[in-house]
């Protein structure tokens, strides 16, 4: 069942999608129209799943789910995964990287190799006060206010010199 976004409770569940570019207008919409399709028809062991998403600096797609209502079961996450690896088929964009990294450079979005965050840091190309994206946050709260932090603020804080 989808919800708008901002209705949903602070303590509700986030996986957080990191593109390795930005989303073209018409990309955004795509993503959009078939999230509002995929979280409608949502369900776990068929009950209704109450959730929504949002997209963040045409790059990010946040999927969040109020487990008051309903929680997330292995069959339901697993039919998430498969929404996210259509989605990446369709538009041919990686969303699910692990080993990506995200900070900012000025207004610019920077997506990097792990490894290469921490040559990054090595030369101080990024350091203590760069803006990261810790994109291991789990819920609506953190997102909002844990998301977009300062490095020495969040787990990349371990390669910063």
């Amino acid at each position: 069942m989808y919800v708008s976004y901002n209705d949903l409770p602070n303590t509700s569940r986030v996986w957080i999608y990191q593109s390795n570019r930005e989303f073209t207008q018409e990309e955004i919409e795509i993503i959009s129209a078939k999230a509002i399709l995929f979280i409608d028809q949502w369900t776990r062991h068929g009950d209704d799943l109450k959730a929504s998403f949002t997209i963040k600096y045409n790059q990010f797609l946040i999927i969040a789910l109020d487990e008051s209502f309903n929680n997330a079961s292995g069959c339901s996450i697993d039919a998430s995964v498969r929404f996210i690896k259509s989605l990446e088929e369709e538009l041919r964009v990686d969303l699910m990287d692990k080993l990506n990294v995200s900070f900012k450079d000025g207004e610019r979005i920077n997506v990097v190799r792990l490894s290469d965050f921490q040559d990054f840091a090595k030369e101080n190309k990024v350091n203590s006060n760069t803006i990261v994206f810790n994109n291991m946050v789990t819920t609506k709260e953190d997102f909002e206010h844990k998301w977009e932090v300062s490095a020495k603020e969040s787990w990349h804080n371990r390669f910063l010199v």
